[in-house]
């Protein structure tokens, strides 16, 4: 999907291959005398974090728009949470009981797909961390209807690996928290939030910071399981605080079915980001 090369200058991969084939001699053989892009170690030092920053940041976006991706719809959700077939072994009752928010996770993204495959297929492309629980299930579900999806993985300590689901060409690995989080928002035209845990919180307050502070326009906010959310945050006493104002409880909305997150996000009247904070 590149396009032919319009440079009078020698190709920097031509270059690249040519370096590999010089005499070995102590000189070449020398850290010095490796080609800086082509020098990983050099390129893992400290002082190189801003050039890596920003290659993280280019590499997707580079590969999104030749693969002609113009909108996302973010599915942020809980990695422990098992598909309904594997709830037995879910390590405790109450991750055993949300486990049908895989499914709800599945039937949603499958809804998109189709929706988006219907026209051309460059909107509403799911996209998720790439991991598993919600994660795979909104793969799966873009896997379901037979079009594309999006991962957006991130290098933990422990072993993992993207989902099977998530569609190869458009499977990304990250080393940046803050670069990642760009990705997932920055074609975003939905955000659907599933239970989970510290990670999906992280991602939701931050999202919804964005929104709240006029950061980023209004789109449909919506979380999954009203009985889930009310029980581990209580919006109201935030509100009654004066820590957030009574507007922003507006900013998002409670949804339960797949069907009736779909219908949301179709009837949406877009909304401009907002222009100063209430109660400020």
């Amino acid at each position: 999907m590149h396009e032919e090369r319009n440079s009078i200058f020698r190709d920097a991969g031509l270059d690249r291959r040519t370096a590999t084939e010089v005499p070995d001699t102590p000189q070449t053989r020398a850290p010095s005398y490796r080609l800086a892009f082509a020098d990983d170690e050099f390129m893992c030092r400290d002082e190189l974090r801003p050039v890596r920053l920003q290659l993280e940041l280019l590499k997707p976006e580079m590969m999104l728009d030749e693969h002609g991706v113009q909108s996302t719809i973010v599915l942020f959700g809980g990695a422990r949470i098992p598909a309904p077939a594997n709830k037995a072994n879910a390590r405790t009752k109450t991750l055993a009981d949300l486990s049908h928010f895989y499914d709800e996770a599945r039937n949603f993204a499958r809804l998109m797909t189709e929706h988006s495959k219907a026209s051309d297929g460059r909107e509403n492309v799911i996209v998720t961390g790439g991991g598993p629980g919600v994660m795979e299930a909104g793969n799966r579900g873009a896997h379901d209807a037979g079009g594309r999806s999006i991962g957006l993985n991130i290098v933990l300590p422990h072993e993992q690996a993207p989902n099977e689901y998530v569609t190869p060409d458009l499977c990304f690995n990250f080393h940046y928290f803050a670069i990642r989080k760009m990705h997932f928002l920055m074609r975003a035209r939905a955000i659907c939030i599933f239970p989970g845990g510290f990670g999906t919180l992280d991602e939701m307050f931050e999202s919804l910071t964005l929104i709240q502070t006029g950061r980023m326009r209004r789109v449909p906010f919506l979380l999954f399981g009203r009985e889930f959310w009310e029980r581990i945050i209580n919006w109201d006493a935030l509100a009654d605080a004066g820590t957030i104002a009574d507007q922003d409880l507006d900013l998002f909305r409670y949804v339960e079915t797949a069907q009736e997150a779909f219908e949301l996000i179709e009837n949406w009247e877009s909304a401009p980001a907002r222009d100063d904070i209430p109660g400020r």
